[in-house]
């Protein structure tokens, strides 16, 4: 362990009778362990203990591995002994706590309920150590569903599992958007998870970008009336020691992508507004601020060609483009609360076999302190996926930076830890976290709302539907689970000996393998792979067949309508929940939450940054069937 940690900090009682956690382990209750005192006091008390290299490491947010059987993963402990056995962050623990003063982390796989309260309760442990004591906050991308995408999300593991964020959208439901994040809270928390990096707000105006799944669509009425939802459930009125804190991205939206490519790549690093569309894609922001927000994420994106209030705004990312953090977010839209980047701006990420440049669209050319100080010029608090913060302290030891400005953003940083109540008591209790991680109410209610966002594109000729099936059907399937289908219907080993087929596919799009995570962002056409094609017409003409696609984004399904006896798309539907709906168990609600084009030249000619765009849309924003239950 570095020789900078200290004694566990004890449990003590002041004078009048106050308990306090003697975080900087002097035996006397300062203002900042006070727990009676405001947020306010607590944080000035604090900030002026603090030493630069304190503060500084305030200001960095990176990855972290949690170990099994709950132990923090230092520099000796082997691969195997890590959850997921894969290191993303190549420093020990104990040095991002005691040498670089982190505290806040963004943690990836956790096993079980068991091993995540062990690792988290051990990791407080380890903080409590530090000069200061100050608490970790462990934040997370979401994981309450089907997706794995090591730089965008998780699949729920131990949690209850619901749709994808799209989902929810296809629901139509504030009130089950609250429910969700309410009971996703409560899960988060019960484990250690106080920070929420979403959710995700941006406007799929473009159809072809790739990061639809998590976002709430194309309607910025819909999204704005879903964020208030959203964090209403996560924070509540207001961030208390029950809430998780969300940073709300991509600011000002991330969903006008030059011909839809994803900026985490270099060939996608323009953001386009062909449409002049930029202020509605600052509608659902708005909504946030409004609602509270602890914290927002720039994106990646390069605004290209854009011009605010008459003047041309800086070709660079968004997280270091002052205009758009101080200029629009702060001073004109009012906000004052954390803004942190999006991972890795300053440095890259190489392993063997894997490479990512750092996304520092628009200051390729520059070095890794030039790009830390564009950031704090242009406004962030805390930046992304990197751990420098050797380089703040540089930055405000050479009068480049004062350090009042670096005080201005620990403060804020500072007060979301106070108000989630980590400085009086980040432990959690195993019993409390096995009664509130995938509670039977909780996973029945993710369920539920699985089979209701399942959208009905087609069910069949006029006066001859399709859906629900009727009983005694000797069905063929491919992409669903055997053994559940047999829980429904005699299964057939061969299309021709079937009634009728079911085909659950994923949504198209182009195989890319020039950086690590391209595989994880689904890019490029929107069509069917001539193979692909062919084995779904083949399927339609052997037996009559109901295709589900799972839509990440939209699909040119054209073809397969007019080949499939009923088609469907999902957002993250178990193959139990689909088939309780296709059985007539349960009920199909979904509404499209974008249109499905018709043609990729449609595409092609509809403008990135405005919604409902493509000519003649297959199925237009909306759209969806009701199957009788």
């Amino acid at each position: 362990m570095s020789d900078t940690l200290s004694p566990t900090a004890a449990a003590l009682t002041a004078p009048d009778g106050t308990r306090f956690r003697d975080l900087d382990h002097d035996g006397i209750m300062a203002v900042y362990e006070n727990p009676t005192a405001s947020i306010d006091d607590r944080v000035d008390d604090l900030l002026s203990r603090m030493t630069l290299a304190e503060k500084a490491g305030q200001m960095f947010q990176s990855v972290i591995e949690s170990g099994r059987g709950g132990v923090v993963v230092e520099h000796d402990t082997p691969d195997d002994d890590i959850v997921g056995a894969e290191r993303y962050n190549k420093t020990a623990t104990s040095d991002l706590l005691g040498e670089k003063h982190m505290t806040h982390f963004n943690v990836l796989e956790l096993e079980s309920v068991e091993q995540a309260v062990a690792w988290s309760n051990a990791l407080q442990e380890a903080a409590s150590r530090t000069r200061l004591g100050i608490p970790v906050t462990l934040s997370t991308d979401p994981r309450h569903a089907f997706v794995r995408n090591v730089g965008a999300s998780l699949p729920s593991a131990f949690f209850s599992k619901w749709p994808e964020p799209l989902g929810l959208a296809a629901l139509r439901d504030v009130d089950t958007v609250r429910e969700f994040a309410d009971i996703a809270r409560a899960e988060y928390a019960s484990v250690g998870i106080r920070a929420a990096l979403h959710p995700t707000v941006d406007l799929t105006t473009e159809p072809r970008w790739a990061r639809q799944i998590h976002t709430f669509g194309e309607d910025a009425e819909l999204a704005s009336a879903y964020v208030r939802a959203y964090l209403d459930g996560f924070q509540g009125a207001e961030l208390g020691a029950t809430s998780v804190a969300c940073t709300t991205k991509h600011f000002p939206g991330g969903g006008p992508q030059k011909n839809g490519e994803d900026a985490h790549f270099p060939y996608g690093r323009e953001q386009v507004y062909p449409g002049d569309n930029f202020d509605y894609h600052l509608e659902p922001f708005r909504a946030a601020i409004a609602a509270g927000t602890a914290g927002i994420m720039p994106y990646y994106g390069l605004p290209e060609g854009l011009v605010l209030d008459g003047e041309p705004v800086e070709e660079v990312g968004f997280g270091f483009n002052k205009q758009i953090l101080t200029g629009l977010l702060r001073e004109k839209l009012g906000y004052d609360g954390v803004i942190c980047t999006d991972w890795a701006l300053v440095h890259g990420y190489t392993t063997p076999g894997r490479e990512l440049p750092p996304k520092a669209w628009g200051m390729e050319h520059a070095d890794a302190r030039t790009r830390v100080k564009k950031i704090l010029d242009a406004g962030a608090d805390q930046l992304g996926g990197e751990k420098c913060p050797e380089i703040v302290v540089d930055l405000v030891e050479s009068g480049e930076i004062a350090e009042q400005r670096i005080d201005e953003s620990v403060r804020r940083l500072l007060r979301v830890k106070f108000a989630l109540g980590l400085f009086d008591d980040p432990f959690l209790d195993l019993d409390h976290a096995r009664a509130v991680a995938g509670a039977a109410d909780a996973v029945a209610a993710g369920h539920a709302a699985q089979q209701r966002s399942i959208i009905v594109l087609t069910n069949g000729d006029t006066g001859r539907a399709v859906l629900p099936f009727r009983t005694g059907l000797r069905v063929y399937a491919e992409g669903v689970d055997r053994a559940i289908l047999a829980e429904f219907a005699e299964v057939a080993d061969d299309p021709r000996d079937a009634d009728i087929a079911i085909l659950r596919v994923k949504a198209p799009s182009e195989v890319r393998q020039t950086f690590y995570f391209e595989t994880f962002f689904h890019q490029g056409s929107l069509e069917f792979s001539p193979d692909e094609a062919a084995h779904i017409d083949a399927l339609c003409r052997a037996v009559p067949t109901v295709v589900d696609v799972f839509l990440d984004r939209p699909a040119i399904l054209t073809d397969v309508v007019a080949a499939a006896a009923a088609v469907t798309g999902s957002f993250g539907s178990g193959d139990r929940a689909y088939l309780e709906v296709l059985f007539g168990q349960a009920r199909a609600e979904g509404r499209l939450p974008f249109e499905l084009p018709s043609s990729m030249a449609a595409v092609e000619r509809s403008r990135e940054d405005v919604p409902f765009d493509t000519e003649a849309p297959l199925f237009p924003y909306g759209h969806g069937l009701t199957t009788p239950a």
